[in-house]
């Protein structure tokens, strides 16, 4: 189906509002999409957990992928005390370790450093 079909543009207040695009459109645009730096998201709790209750990213981060402190000191190569004494918020940790703790944690550097 290689219709040009129109988007559906959705109004509020009498305002555009929402845009509905065919599919394959949206396919194309998001092959296409290149990220950039400054296109780190980061999940609601993880925000909460660092913001609200003042927890680490590294901890927050840790706590939202249902990780203990044993499983990720374990993936990134140290010991429990080690990446326990890391998550909390007075830490500064160097990059490289947190380079680790990232890949670890199957995250990127930015969204340990933002």
């Amino acid at each position: 189906m290689n219709v040009l079909t129109e988007p559906q543009v959705i109004k509020q207040d009498d305002k555009p509002a929402f845009a509905v695009i065919p599919w394959d459109v949206y396919q194309e645009l998001v092959k296409n999409y290149i990220p950039d730096e400054s296109d780190v998201w980061f999940p609601q709790e993880v925000v909460e957990a660092n913001v609200v209750r003042g927890d680490s990213l590294l901890k927050a981060w840790r706590e939202y992928l249902g990780l203990t402190q044993a499983e990720v000191a374990k993936r990134a190569g140290m010991s429990q005390p080690a990446y326990a004494k890391l998550e909390k918020p007075d830490a500064n940790p160097r990059t490289a370790t947190l380079r680790k703790i990232a890949k670890a944690l199957g995250i990127s550097l930015e969204h340990l450093t933002e």
